[in-house]
């Protein structure tokens, strides 16, 4: 799955234009290097976001096309 589509079907960002703008501005890497919005994600992929001054750090759990707001959260692990 893309990137951006894994942050907005995981629910850590909220648009996946947004998803987009993060990744083009350098502020997402994947695995330690920034990470360009179509990178292809795989299971036990470690990515950080960094929002501001703040940082999420995560793993990539599982890999689902859809999901419900409930179930979000078990597609990641954060470090």
């Amino acid at each position: 799955m893309r990137l951006d589509k894994f942050l907005k079907v995981s629910r850590l960002i909220k648009r996946r234009a947004v998803a987009n703008d993060a990744c083009d501005a350098s502020r997402v890497d994947v695995n330690g290097r920034p990470a360009k919005p179509s990178k292809e994600l795989k299971v036990g992929d470690r990515v950080t976001v960094r929002f501001g001054e703040k940082a999420l750090s995560f793993e990539v759990l599982s890999i689902a096309p859809a999901i419900k707001k409930e179930d979000a959260e078990a597609m990641y692990k954060i470090i």
